[in-house]
């Protein structure tokens, strides 16, 4: 007996086909239909092959091809796509790729782990005063800023120390990191979103640089925070008529010393009309950083050190004075994929690594413990392309149905809530915020957006107004896709899944 789809299909050939068939059998089709189309709908037995018509609409508008356009949409409940459009395609997925790469770590170090970073007493402790080195080993915690930081010395006050008459020697061979030029994939290596991940890595190497006039309008005030000692500012703004606007509010940042990156020179105009302004941007090296962080919280617990900081490696029949534990990676991802965080990101796939292999762990043996996950739960892999597993790439590359895939595994994994709980929720938080804000989808889409340069795309699952959840990918790559356009047709993807009439139940 033929299948239920191919009977449809016998339906839809009789009722459009201009080949002049016999009565007779036209009829005798046309008969089941009814039949044959009720049973169809409870059976969901092929995925709708095109565009839905909300998008269309957009891409007729920007003459954008659908060619340029992966979709893939279903209920979780259903064992067939509700749309599928191009989803063997390999894409570049932007920062949606993070819901693969924290996801494998979720499921492979558990909601539970944690990261450790130790220090070390390289001399005799007496009197509160440590003779010799304190060593600082991390294992790359992805959460060490500043709070965390500044708690771990306390820890070491606690200890008895007070006063350290060496160095900081800093150990960050946890992990094997190649030198990486950070300026390699926009020509802005100063920019938070490039900074290179560092297993002793502290705050993520950020620094706020705040701009106010001050007291009598005529000049550019510069703080930091943190107030790093080793970090030299020079200051050469000016002050010039005008409304606060323009390309960095007028300021220029040039760093003088770029083997150290402590020394920074601001110069350009500041408008009158801007009574504040705050840049985030990443300077000094990674030791440089993490020795300048360590001497001014050192300082908050009235602590001294009278050397500098070098690198080293830690003892190993040496027990550490201090062992500080990181948030649990839950709460770790939340940073990850609810605000995108890229460094955070790719210190996951070092540390997935450390699941197979002794360190000091590399990228690529990050990638392949993250392939083999997907081998062993029978997700195809073949055209998924991993650079550096937060998607701050131009090689990266994934199909719409291992995003699919990935997100109907991760629903009945079961640490399903955690990852969930990690995703923006739209209208609400993270970089869906802004998004459906008091309108019906609000609250009911947990997301994953992913931006760059000719890249839009956006993952996750979407509560309709049946209460039926549906995971929804899309991926577009076309030259306007990163603009406006993007937006628009993501939204009218997410609004067409939120609002799709009741259908009965499979």
């Amino acid at each position: 007996m033929p299948s239920i789809c191919s009977q449809t299909l016998n339906i839809i050939r009789c009722t459009v086909s201009r080949r002049v068939l016999n009565a007779n059998q036209c009829a005798g089709r046309l008969a089941i239909s009814a039949l044959v189309l009720k049973m169809l709908l409870v059976s969901n037995c092929f995925a709708l092959e095109q565009l839905p018509s909300p998008i269309t609409k957009i891409l007729n508008v920007y003459k954008i091809p659908a060619s340029a356009v992966s979709i893939v949409v279903q209920d979780v409940d259903s064992k067939v796509p509700l749309v599928s459009v191009n989803s063997d395609i390999a894409r570049n997925p932007a920062s949606t790729i993070k819901l693969l790469t924290t996801f494998v770590a979720l499921a492979t170090l558990g909601p539970t782990y944690t990261w450790r970073t130790e220090l070390y007493a390289l001399g005799p402790i007496n009197d509160g005063v440590l003779d010799g080195d304190l060593l600082l080993k991390g294992y790359g915690d992805p959460s060490l800023v500043v709070e965390e930081f500044w708690k771990m010395l306390g820890y070491l006050n606690a200890h008895g120390v007070s006063s350290i008459t060496g160095d900081l020697v800093i150990d960050d061979t946890h992990f094997s990191i190649s030198a990486i030029d950070p300026g390699a994939f926009d020509q802005q290596p100063y920019r938070l979103h490039n900074v290179i991940p560092n297993a002793a890595m502290a705050n993520f190497k950020a620094i706020e640089f705040q701009f106010a006039r001050s007291g009598n309008g005529k000049k550019v005030r510069i703080t930091t925070h943190p107030e790093l000692p080793n970090l030299k500012i020079v200051n050469k703004l000016t002050i010039r008529k005008g409304k606060c606007r323009g390309y960095q509010y007028g300021i220029n940042m040039h760093i003088a010393d770029s083997a150290s990156n402590n020394n920074v020179v601001f110069s350009g105009a500041f408008p009158s009309g801007c009574q504040r302004h705050s840049m985030h941007r990443s300077v000094l090296n990674h030791d440089s950083y993490t020795f300048g962080t360590f001497v001014r919280l050192w300082k908050h617990w009235g602590g001294s050190m009278s050397g500098t900081f070098r690198k080293g490696i830690a003892p190993e029949r040496v027990k550490p004075i201090v062992v500080k534990q990181s948030r649990p990676l839950a709460e770790i991802i939340r940073s990850v994929n609810k605000w995108s965080n890229n460094v955070m990101s790719r210190l996951l796939l070092y540390s997935l690594a450390t699941t197979k292999y002794d360190a000091p762990t590399t990228k690529e043996q990050g990638i392949e413990v993250l392939r083999e996950y997907l081998r062993e739960n029978n997700i195809d892999d073949s055209k998924l392309v991993v650079d550096n597993g937060a998607g701050l790439s131009r090689d990266t590359r994934i199909t719409a149905k291992l995003l699919n895939d990935l997100l109907r595994h991760a629903h009945r994994n079961p640490y399903m809530a955690e990852y969930v709980a990690s995703l923006s929720i739209v209208g609400m938080d993270g970089t869906t915020k802004k998004r459906f804000r008091r309108q019906p989808q609000a609250g009911r889409m947990h997301l994953k957006t992913g931006r760059l340069d000719g890249v839009s795309a956006i993952a996750g699952f979407v509560q309709a107004r049946d209460d039926k959840t549906y995971t929804t990918s899309l991926l577009v790559n076309h030259k306007i896709a990163h603009r406006g356009p993007g937006n628009e047709i993501q939204n009218a993807l997410l609004k067409w899944v939120h609002d799709r009439p009741t259908a009965p139940s499979n």
